[in-house]
């Protein structure tokens, strides 16, 4: 079984083929492996650090929180001393590998908009509903587009409203602004908001190396994003420089 990291519900890289790319051993990525999602993962789940393995976390926030927790243990000082820091990198491997790009804690975010002293009410609720793409923010992709902006696909109740430029490096007017959202169906949004996936200028879909069985997800190179506008080109710059795995 491969560790499937997913960021908003994302398919993405494995952790074992993140660790592979980054010129790891075989050995070593056999080992860092097992101590994620083995015995690591035990130790939280006895401890009531969590219900499920180490590899259920999908926000680097939240992942932080337990790997503290763990540190703190005597047996995973005991077992790290004797193991020259293995348990330890494992730790920092898989933190890495979560932090990989724009990581997407919702919850931390909106924790961040609510304790924002310097935003009025509305604009808070309207940040919220932008950061799960909802509100004025969806309606109006839903309106702009009235399908999926790749495959036309209508029945907006499947699509998902994102963001190009992704929410952490967006200041408040940009998520907010509809030329920083596209409406996809879900496995497009996923691969896009990871980085699996891009789209020229000119809208032609530019696929990642890192993307996996692209032809069952139905991610094609024949794909273009229809409607684009000049005002899009500097989020999707962005996206295109920043976000994008080459």
């Amino acid at each position: 079984m491969r560790v499937i990291v997913e960021l908003k519900g994302h398919h993405a890289v494995t952790f074992e083929d993140w660790m592979r790319r980054q010129k790891l051993s075989p050995a070593s990525v056999d080992k860092y492996l097992t101590a994620i999602r083995g015995v690591m993962s035990s130790w939280a789940i006895e401890n009531g650090f969590m219900e499920g393995p180490l590899t259920s976390i999908t926000s680097r926030a939240h992942f932080e929180l337990i790997a503290e927790k763990l540190r703190a243990l005597p047996i995973y000082r005991e077992r790290n001393e004797k193991g020259k820091n293995m348990y330890g990198s494992a730790l920092n491997r898989f933190q890495k590998y979560l932090a990989e790009g724009y990581d997407n804690d919702i919850e931390s975010d909106i924790d961040t908009i609510v304790a924002d002293p310097a935003l009025a009410v509305t604009e808070k609720s309207s940040l919220i509903k932008s950061r799960i793409g909802q509100g004025r923010f969806r309606e109006k992709l839903v309106n702009y587009r009235n399908g999926c902006a790749v495959t036309g696909f209508k029945d907006t109740n499947l699509l998902v409203a994102s963001h190009i430029k992704p929410w952490k490096a967006s200041n408040n007017a940009e998520r907010l602004n509809e030329f920083n959202g596209l409406l996809l169906i879900p496995n497009l949004d996923k691969s896009f908001d990871s980085g699996l996936i891009t789209f020229e200028s000119d809208g032609q879909i530019r696929m990642s190396p890192q993307l996996i069985e692209a032809k069952i997800l139905g991610i094609t190179v024949r794909m273009r994003l229809k409607k684009l506008m000049p005002q899009h080109e500097p989020f999707m710059s962005f996206h295109r420089a920043k976000v994008y795995r080459p």
